[in-house]
């Protein structure tokens, strides 16, 4: 039987955890650097997207790339910090957090990033065979199809699949939670996918 002193005190790491890697997650990078760079806000330009691929549209490849690492990095710390001090489950709970976050930051309205560069740098925290099967085929994907969101959906969709044969249950779960939040992040996405719509790597897309 679990002491309730021993049971409080995981929850509280648990929920410390949490908290720390949503603060981490809403760090908003792309607003962050292209206000910097002198973009002004990136949420006017393109689709409004605070993500890499938005900052992209403003035509500065090192400014996208940065806000691609920087997505990444930021739920990589967060999920690499608990795992030392916490654990497997208390990684679980700061990589959740850290998607949370990243989609939906207190700061800016909960109107965030799509997730995917997050999703990335927590799962090769987390598991980096995982997390290096979820780049793989993102390339196989993109070479395949030229579609970035379609070549992301399908190497967050699958990261479930693998996680269960090569990290276990705990962290299949994890990866069944990011691919949720993805897919509805990326609904419009999808519904551009569906009607044939979606812009091709490489080609300007027209916003509406």
């Amino acid at each position: 039987m679990v002491e309730p002193a021993t049971a409080s005190l995981a929850w509280g790491l648990l929920i410390a955890a949490f908290a720390g890697g949503y603060f981490l997650g809403s760090i908003p990078f792309g607003l962050v650097l292209t206000r910097l760079a002198g973009y002004g806000d990136i949420r006017k330009i393109g689709s409004g997207n605070i993500g890499a691929t938005n900052v992209l549209r403003t035509g500065n490849k090192p400014l996208a790339a940065l806000t691609l690492i920087l997505d990444s990095g930021k739920g990589g710390i967060a999920t690499l910090l608990a795992l030392y001090f916490g654990g497997v489950e208390a990684a679980v709970a700061a990589a959740a957090g850290s998607m949370l976050g990243h989609s939906f930051p207190v700061w800016l309205g909960f109107k965030g990033g799509k997730g995917v560069a997050t999703a990335i740098g927590v799962l090769l925290a987390i598991a980096w065979p995982v997390g290096l099967a979820a780049c793989g085929t993102w390339l196989l994907a993109a070479f395949a199809f030229r579609i970035s969101s379609l070549s992301a959906l399908i190497a967050i969709g699958l990261s479930p699949v693998v996680a269960w044969f090569l990290a276990g249950p705990a962290v299949a779960g994890l990866c069944t939670f990011i691919a949720l939040l993805v897919f509805i992040r990326h609904k419009e996405n999808i519904a551009r996918l569906l009607k044939g719509t979606e812009p091709k790597i490489g080609a300007k897309k027209k916003e509406a």
